[in-house]
């Protein structure tokens, strides 16, 4: 049970980070639906034209985005506000380092995810494919038909895709995406646990030009503990 609430408490950072943005309030937004169903997501969500459109522009921006160096603000259920950088080299491969006083790491070298706690010595292994990384970390990605999409919402200054993804190992979650509708880039993201406490992180000061140190992605098994 320890180990299943670290995950469930350091996998809010799930939603991997493909572009700039600032901490921002997701606005309340209603179903845009318009026009009749044009597809039905594996959740059973039906969407017209324009919700198919907009699925289809962010997952092209998730694809483009191969390499990702940058910085993170996480804002906890509690209202605890924590920060650190973040490395990420697709497929598979992320860092995520908090700054002190947090002594959490997140490394995931394309198999296994690595939790490290650097105060207690201690590190827990899971697989990448029982995480919500392993559709965010794949090569490609399709939201449309690789993902659990349950809504999509869109006005002039957004687009928020609604998805409950399943684990095995940590439960449901559910993660709302809020996407830029004019650039398509990723501002923020929302995870809500099993419990339904939100943790909402945004990124910023990112570089898609400099390529990891693959060192970074590296996890020395000999660390594991129970």
């Amino acid at each position: 049970m320890v180990r299943l609430k670290k995950l469930s408490a350091i996998l809010i950072l799930s939603a991997l980070p493909l572009a700039m943005g600032a901490a921002a309030q997701a606005p309340k937004q209603a179903p845009s639906k318009q026009g009749p169903t044009v597809a039905v997501t594996k959740a059973g969500a039906e969407l017209d034209a324009k919700q198919v459109a907009s699925l289809e522009r962010v997952t092209k921006f998730f694809n483009s985005t191969a390499t990702l160096v940058g910085k993170f603000h996480q804002v906890g259920p509690d209202g605890s506000k924590t920060e650190g950088m973040f490395y990420m080299q697709r497929p598979g491969r992320v860092r995520f380092q908090y700054e002190d006083p947090s002594p959490i790491e997140l490394i995931s070298d394309g198999s296994s995810v690595a939790v490290r706690n650097r105060t207690l010595a201690t590190q827990d292994i899971y697989p990448l494919s029982q995480t919500p990384l392993r559709f965010l970390l794949a090569e490609k990605i399709d939201l449309l038909r690789d993902s659990n999409v349950t809504a999509v919402f869109q006005d002039d200054m957004y687009i928020t895709v609604v998805i409950d993804e399943k684990s095995s190992i940590a439960g449901t979650h559910r993660l709302r995406m809020l996407f830029g509708a004019k650039d398509n880039q990723l501002k923020q993201w929302t995870i809500t646990d099993p419990q339904g406490f939100d943790t909402t992180v945004s990124v910023y000061d990112l570089d898609s030009k400099t390529r990891p140190d693959p060192g970074l992605f590296r996890i020395d098994f000999t660390r594991y503990q129970q």
